[in-house]
């Protein structure tokens, strides 16, 4: 566009002001002023802008975070040998009654700075996409009984003093492959749904105690637990309005002994 042509065209536009104000006192109101190397233009109409946001198929998505509760699915045989060894505490006590969570305060965090999202299918009515990236699924469980988990020999005992905390998180390095689906309700409301698989390496685990007598005590090990973790995910909500998600572990968390798998659910913001 040549210098005379760029002079021109803001002339233009400075002319057209007037109108647009009355316009605008008429109750219609301009909605963008676009200036591109080849002329200048301004709309009032949504639908010039809306064409102006066209989806591409390849996009960077930035932050996707998941914030829920946690429970634990227990399917351990309690009568096994190798449970009763690897559970050193009363014979009264060695059930899954161990194990019961404050579950208001057994948190699920889940952080993705970045996914990449891939369009498969776009219609007038419906969008399916495919997603993928890498962040970091945080566990925190609070144990309300006093058990302690021993790393030096893989086991659990009762603590000898009662705590007024007892947590076990865990951190795993994790990589997403979700698939999406957009379904048009109305004209600016669409139904998000998919379901999704992750899996994850641990890359920390650690449990936390609590006392009047010790105070606090941290302590950073293996203990029993897997390193790999791979969880079914699904969500559900309106697009731009609200995400639910649930996701429930596959793999067990222990390497032996004990069969549990957690699951959460909660709220997802971002994301496709």
């Amino acid at each position: 566009m040549k210098p005379i042509q760029v002079i021109a065209a803001l002339g233009l536009a400075v002319i057209s002001i007037p109108s647009f104000a009355q316009e605008k006192g008429k109750g219609k109101k301009v909605k963008y002023i676009s200036i591109s190397p080849n002329a200048i233009k301004i709309g009032n109409d949504s639908a010039d802008l809306e064409a102006k946001k066209e989806e591409k198929p390849f996009e960077i998505e930035v932050g996707m975070v998941e914030l829920g509760i946690n429970a634990l699915r227990d399917q351990t045989d309690y009568n096994s040998q190798e449970a009763k060894n690897f559970l050193r505490v009363d014979a009264t006590q060695k059930n899954e009654n161990l194990f019961t969570l404050d579950n208001a305060k057994s948190i699920n965090v889940n952080v993705y700075p970045i996914l990449a999202k891939f369009r498969l299918s776009k219609t007038e009515k419906q969008k399916i996409y495919l997603s993928t990236g890498v962040g970091l699924q945080m566990y925190n469980f609070r144990f309300s009984k006093d058990i302690v988990y021993v790393d030096s020999t893989p086991s659990i005992t009762m603590s000898p003093v009662p705590f007024t905390k007892n947590k076990l998180a865990f951190t795993y390095l994790s990589v997403p492959l979700m698939a999406t689906f957009k379904t048009k309700l109305a004209e600016k409301a669409w139904l998000v749904y998919g379901v999704g698989i992750t899996g994850g390496y641990r890359i920390a685990s650690w449990t936390k105690h609590v006392s009047g007598e010790e105070g606090k005590v941290k302590n950073h090990d293996k203990f029993n637990f897997s390193d790999f973790n791979s969880c079914l995910t699904a969500e559900i909500g309106l697009d731009n309005y609200f995400r639910l998600y649930a996701s429930y572990q596959l793999t067990p968390m222990h390497e032996n002994a004990l069969v549990q798998n957690p699951y959460c659910i909660g709220f997802r913001i971002g994301g496709m």
